[in-house]
């Protein structure tokens, strides 16, 4: 599993790793041009548009979690090596999230300055973004195998995971303004669940993928 992880890591790297982080900054960028440059006013939706903003980052790399070692073959070779696809859906979220996350909240901490949040609610913001990451990991490697080998993967995966990430985003924007209330437990239980059941749902996507 160590060296799965690592695997997924490197490749993660080995690409445009910063395409996300810059697409959450492009992002971030657009949203006083919609609001203004009211500083009050940004830096009361900075926590929102921080969190649509990572949304959105997250769809970026779904192409490339599955489908590539689905058509090069990989999963089947890790398969009769008696590696079970659900062991290799859990060492993808481990390595995509520590590909994805570290930089998103590099990335967020630079967004909350550009939008002027204030100084205060910042750590509760990237602490919120850190647990959620978890969860956009989870939620984007399922995703990605429920839609390898389809046509439009891309864009049907979109489709597939901003409504899933509902919950998430409305508990994570909820705790990264108050990080003492239930909200942030909410997000921590949601974020676990999609951890925990992302792996058999990929898993089983991919052995459907087999049939």
């Amino acid at each position: 599993m160590g060296r799965l992880v690592r695997r997924e890591l490197r490749r993660g790297f080995s690409g445009p790793a910063w395409m996300p982080a810059a697409f959450f900054l492009l992002v971030v960028t657009l949203v006083p041009f919609a609001v203004g440059p009211d500083a009050r006013l940004l830096g009361q939706i900075g926590g929102g548009a921080l969190w649509i903003a990572a949304l959105t980052a997250a769809l970026l790399p779904v192409e490339r979690l599955v489908e590539p070692d689905r058509a090069d073959g990989v999963l089947d070779q890790l398969l009769l090596y008696g590696l079970a696809d659900e062991s290799v859906a859990a060492a993808k979220i481990a390595g995509h999230w520590l590909a994805f996350g570290p930089l998103l909240l590099v990335s967020a901490l630079v967004g909350a300055l550009m939008l002027r949040v204030p100084a205060d609610a910042i750590p509760g913001l990237l602490l919120a973004l850190g647990v959620g990451s978890l969860g956009l990991a989870a939620l984007a490697v399922a995703v990605a195998a429920l839609t390898a080998g389809l046509p439009r993967s891309g864009a049907l995966a979109g489709l597939l995971l901003l409504p899933l990430a509902i919950p998430l985003l409305i508990f994570g924007a909820a705790a990264s303004g108050d990080t003492g209330s239930g909200a942030l437990l909410l997000e921590g239980a949601t974020a676990l669940l999609l951890v925990a059941g992302a792996p058999f749902v990929a898993g089983a996507a991919i052995r459907a993928g087999r049939t």
